[in-house]
């Protein structure tokens, strides 16, 4: 099982930043595969449940594995959180990279929950009818509150009642309570899946707007640049104008100095 990690250079820059997002995101990407693999078991098992294949040894590993990978998704939730709260490199284009690759992990991890959680429905509706035929044939009540099968538990007595009968010889009212509360923890387990679901929803919301408030700076950012770039340019000429005022000022000063040292020169010969 994957636990969540914390990097101690998350805030840091440079390539330890890189290294681990990079590292993070495979340990994400393995836990998918992990939740696909188990999910591909539990859907084997669950279609094993009221057939002659069907045992408490069996039921016993599918609660185990559907356990087993409750936790796994609960970790990459937590996983794929830090990794969408890691600080952004300072490139455009590294940005752009590691929001696709976050989307992509995003929306494969939606996919695995979605099968994972449709077996759980499955598993929970087949053991939970199960156990409503043995009570009834037992002449015990629905823990289920069941008044909604009762016309399928009617159908379904007439072929399943020796398949009942042999169940309850194997099973002593305790082990009927505890498999009815696994059946609980299962659709208490649905619940908590749901609740990714939102995590999730508002994670890939939350990033979104924060990608494009970071693109909006940068634009904005650009803006500046083009507007200084063109106040730098005017003054610039500006001071060129200024330039050959300054020298075709100096050169009248010079012909009219020239002129006045001429006319003073002249009298002075006279």
């Amino acid at each position: 099982m994957e636990g969540n990690y914390s990097f101690s250079s998350y805030h840091n820059g440079g390539p330890g930043r890189e290294k681990d997002f990079q590292k993070l995101a495979q340990t994400i990407g393995t836990s998918i595969q992990k939740i696909l693999q188990n999910v591909s078991s539990m859907q084997k098992m669950v279609n094993q449940l009221g057939t002659p294949q069907d045992s408490q040894d069996l039921r016993n590993q599918l609660h185990q594995i559907q356990h087993y990978t409750q936790q796994l998704a609960k970790d990459t939730s937590a996983n794929l959180k830090d990794l969408t709260g890691l600080p952004l490199p300072v490139s455009q284009s590294e940005q752009r990279q590691w929001k696709m690759q976050k989307e992509r992990l995003a929306d494969e991890f939606t996919s695995a929950l979605n099968l994972f959680q449709a077996t759980q429905r499955k598993a929970a509706q087949k053991e939970k009818e199960q156990m409503q035929r043995v009570r009834a044939n037992s002449g015990l009540g629905d823990p289920f509150g069941g008044s909604r099968y009762s016309e399928q538990l009617i159908e379904l007595q007439d072929n399943t009642g020796q398949q009942d009968a042999q169940m309850m010889d194997e099973m002593n009212l305790q082990m009927l309570e505890e498999q009815e509360q696994a059946i609980r923890q299962l659709e208490s387990d649905i619940s908590d899946v749901n609740q990714i679901f939102k995590e999730l929803g508002a994670m890939v919301h939350e990033q979104g707007e924060v990608i494009d408030s970071i693109e909006a700076s940068v634009e904005k950012t650009e803006v500046f640049v083009n507007e200084g770039t063109g106040q730098l340019r005017q003054a610039s000429n500006y001071q060129t104008k200024l330039r050959k005022k300054k020298c075709i000022l100096a050169i009248c000063l010079t012909v009219v100095l020239a002129v006045i040292i001429g006319i003073i020169v002249w009298q002075v010969s006279n």
